[in-house]
């Protein structure tokens, strides 16, 4: 299978995710990269009026493992840790996270991510560790 191929892949499995019919996220993944937007509205919002935390950590995770399984072909990986940094409040408008790996080894991944907000502001960032995991792609839902 041809990188973007599997990088095509990469993108119907984030679709078919679930969780993703709450959120209508577009990705792109390319070698060691991942891209997301999604449009924010108030159904993601905390009691203060603001984007609650957990989109953050969504946008922040999500572009930093599949720009970590943009470069691993056999297996779904898996975030073992992942740190948050809500670096500015946003309500409105669009969040898109880039994801990049700067580093792997033969058993992990490092990946970084920064939220801007639609002016191009940094909101968050993060990083985290992940893992090859044992399910096949080939068996995740979506990986079509």
């Amino acid at each position: 299978m041809g990188r973007k191929t599997h990088f095509q892949k990469l993108v119907s499995m984030y679709v078919a995710a679930p969780i993703n019919t709450i959120f209508a996220p577009i990705m792109e993944v390319s070698e060691g990269e991942a891209v997301i937007e999604i449009e924010l509205s108030k159904k993601y919002h905390h009691s203060g009026g603001g984007v609650h935390g957990s989109v953050y950590f969504k946008m922040l995770d999500d572009a930093a493992f599949f720009a970590a399984n943009s470069l691993e072909e056999e297996v779904f990986v898996l975030t073992t840790s992942f740190t948050t940094y809500i670096t500015r409040p946003v309500a409105t408008g669009r969040m898109r996270a880039v994801g990049k790996v700067v580093n792997r080894n033969r058993t992990q991944f490092i990946a970084e991510s920064i939220v801007y907000d639609a002016e191009g502001r940094e909101i968050g960032r993060g990083n985290g560790i992940f893992v090859r995991g044992k399910l096949p792609l080939a068996e995740a839902d979506g990986y079509e």
